[in-house]
């Protein structure tokens, strides 16, 4: 019997004993828990795996041995990597007396680059890469020309053994170890790893990603000058094959990531020191760890470059291994770039008093590539997004700052105009900052709810509903009117342009912010601009451009969504930006049959010429064809029922895919540039088809 009110416990909650304990042995660690080692099981994870083996192979290429790596991604589902270098050492490893072709891809924490001399700045650190993608593989197969011998081994799933046949699926016999299979010339050397990801491991829409790997390939030449690597694709109706080799360094891969006109050359700021590192170290006679001072040499190289644009663009590696999240090399670079310019302005008259300068006003429109290389550097984790070394930031920063300042201070003459330059760039970045944020605070200081906080051309909705609102932005005082009486107050908001806005392309920030139409437009949005934009605060739903259909509206148009893709772009990356489709043409029929609607609009040219020898044919009379100049010219009804109720309008969404090459397009249509806007027109000039000129 159990007293009223007595929760008894489950029995299985005391049964805990030793029996209980799972001890995972050898690779069933990283099946059991793949993402610990290769951070997910989708598409990232199966590429990570791919930058393992690839990374070995580049490693060697950094230690001077080997020139090209090989990849191909096979029809199969297959991931091959060639390179030629050493090989992996086929003799055997005196504590295991296994070859060490086994140790490599069977041992966790195994390998040449733990400080035994044979890799003095390594991308792989934790002897895990190799043996994870092994035992995350359904068949992997090594041969090593080594010793004037080719020796071969194979593994399903980690375990050593003999497949019967080609393909991951073939009959697999466990047991062997590494054999001698053929012969080659004194003198040839180099690795061949195959391996197919195993699927029970992986999702299913896991998928190699060819335009990651080429990117992957195109980084890692840029940052191993002399290095090519060649990436061919079997999975396609057609082999594509392509091939990465730059000499420059990392000066050509800061030419290749900037967009911008150039403000300055390239820079490259290069320098070496050490540091005192205490780490634990084994003591063979005890059997103890002890700390040890240990004394590591960094090696700092930087190339930078500032533009004439806005956005900033830096990528930071460690020993080739790019590091996404940055981590203590990129602080104490951003910590010297702003230091430096900072004390070099101090000695200008360029900022006025009570004037500062901020990391961000120094980094606008910079491009940079920061590389250090160091003997085994602090990773946060084995996917190296974020190196922890203390002291690489101290170095950095203290390297970075005496070789930018010996820049920003020259006394050539075209290092000092180019130096001229970017202090000039910096203390504008400051105060188009300072203005800015003196506009976000106001707009927040107001509150929405009063009419007097927002522009009075404003024709607000009722809706607070911000999913469900929509803004347009209309061109004229006479469409306004027609506009007023089309729309649905209740959730549709009507803000008038007069005729064209400042083209933003050209212009500063600050003068687009005093411009009264960008102004005006920012205010209503109600996110901010730039690095400020809050997404969240925006107050409709939809931004929608409603303009003529004729050449003049179209450059408006384009104005606009310059001025959103420049400095209110995530809501264009959020797809909550459209152009409307206003009518060209309306058909009126006198002797409509049943069902048909009384009036047909067209919206090109084309249309209208199709649907009047479609009506003519069909024996349907219409009434001579109305041609729309502009959006006044319609009536309230007409408007609705066209372009601004849901039910029947259309909408055209303004959409990015690219945004680098979205920003080389609007700076040809509305950059500075004359010439490339010029040949841009000529070239089109000759894909117009002259009968559809409305002349």
């Amino acid at each position: 019997m159990v007293p009223r009110g007595h929760v008894t416990k489950p029995t299985e909650s005391r049964d805990y004993e030793a029996r209980h304990l799972l001890v995972l042995e050898g690779l069933e660690a990283v099946r059991k828990r793949p993402a610990m080692y290769i951070g997910s099981t989708d598409t990232r994870g199966l590429m990570h795996c791919v930058w393992e083996v690839i990374d070995n192979a580049v490693d060697e290429a950094l230690a001077g041995h080997g020139t090209s790596i090989e990849v191909t991604l096979g029809a199969d589902g297959s991931v091959l990597v060639v390179d030629h270098a050493r090989g992996i050492p086929v003799d055997q490893e005196p504590r295991t007396g296994l070859s060490g072709v086994e140790v490599v891809f069977t041992k966790l924490h195994a390998g040449g680059k733990f400080g035994a001399g044979s890799y003095n700045a390594a991308g792989g650190l934790h002897g895990v890469g190799a043996s994870v993608v092994n035992a995350l593989s359904s068949r992997l197969d090594v041969e090593v020309d080594r010793d004037s011998a080719t020796w071969s081994m194979s593994f399903r799933r980690g375990v050593p053994g003999t497949f019967d046949g080609p393909g991951s699926d073939a009959p697999f016999t466990p047991g062997g170890g590494l054999r001698r299979t053929g012969k080659v010339r004194k003198g040839v050397s180099g690795t061949r790893i195959r391996y197919w990801p195993d699927r029970q491991i992986f999702a299913p829409d896991a998928d190699l990603d060819a335009t990651l790997l080429g990117d992957r390939a195109r980084q890692t030449s840029f940052l191993v000058p002399g290095l090519a690597l060649t990436i061919t694709d079997e999975r396609g109706p057609e082999i594509t094959v392509e091939e990465h080799r730059h000499d420059g360094g990392i000066a050509e891969f800061c030419e290749y990531l900037a967009t911008d006109p150039a403000v300055t050359d390239v820079l490259r700021l290069q320098g070496s020191d050490t540091f005192t590192e205490t780490v634990p170290m084994l003591d063979d006679a005890t059997g103890a760890l002890s700390p040890t001072d240990v004394e590591r040499t960094l090696d700092v190289d930087v190339a930078l470059r500032w533009g004439t644009g806005y956005d900033t663009t830096v990528r930071s590696f460690v020993n080739i291994i790019a590091t996404p999240k940055g981590g203590t090399h990129l602080t104490g670079f951003e910590r010297a770039l702003t230091r430096s310019v900072a004390k070099v302005l101090e000695g200008t008259r360029l900022l006025k008093a009570g004037e500062e300068v901020t990391k961000d006003d120094t980094m606008e429109g910079l491009t940079a590539v920061v590389t250090v290389r160091l003997d085994e550097p602090q990773f946060e984790g084995q996917t190296k997004e974020v190196l922890g070394t203390p002291a690489a930031s101290r170095l950095v920063a203290r390297i970075v700052e005496d070789e930018l300042r010996g820049f920003l201070t020259s006394t050539r003459r075209e290092e000092k105009a180019q130096a001229r330059a970017v202090l000039e760039k910096v203390v504008s970045a400051s105060r188009a900052r300072v203005q800015a944020r003196a506009t976000r605070e106001a707009q927040r200081r107001k509150n929405a709810l009063e009419s007097s906080s927002l522009p009075a051309a404003l024709a607000d909705c009722r809706s607070t509903d911000t999913e469900r609102s929509e803004l347009f932005i209309v061109e004229g005082e006479s469409a306004m009117g027609t506009a007023k009486l089309a729309r649905s107050s209740e959730f549709q908001a009507l803000l008038p342009i007069r005729g064209k806005i400042l083209n933003v392309q050209r212009a500063s920030v600050g003068d687009m912010l005093k411009n009264k139409e960008c102004a005006q437009i920012i205010q209503v949005v109600g996110a901010g601009t730039g690095r400020s934009f809050d997404l969240d605060a925006a107050r409709y739903g939809k931004i929608i451009f409603m303009a003529d259909a004729d050449s003049d509206g179209a450059h408006i148009r384009c104005l606009l969504a310059t001025l959103f893709f420049r400095y209110m772009r995530p809501l264009v990356d959020a797809g909550r930006v459209f152009t409307a489709v206003p009518p060209l043409h309306r058909f009126e029929l006198t002797n409509p049959r049943k069902g048909q609607e009384r009036y047909i609009y067209t919206y090109s040219d084309a249309e209208y010429q199709r649907k009047a020898a479609e009506l003519t044919k069909k024996g349907i009379r219409f009434a001579e064809p109305q041609r729309y100049k502009g959006l006044g010219e319609m009536d309230a009804d007409q408007l609705a029922d066209t372009t601004m109720n849901p039910r029947h309008r259309a909408l055209r969404r303004i959409t990015v895919d690219d945004a680098a090459a979205a920003e080389r397009v609007f700076e040809v249509l509305m950059g500075d540039e004359v010439a490339p806007r010029k040949e841009f027109i000529v070239e089109g000039a000759y894909q117009l088809d002259a009968e559809r000129i409305d002349a």
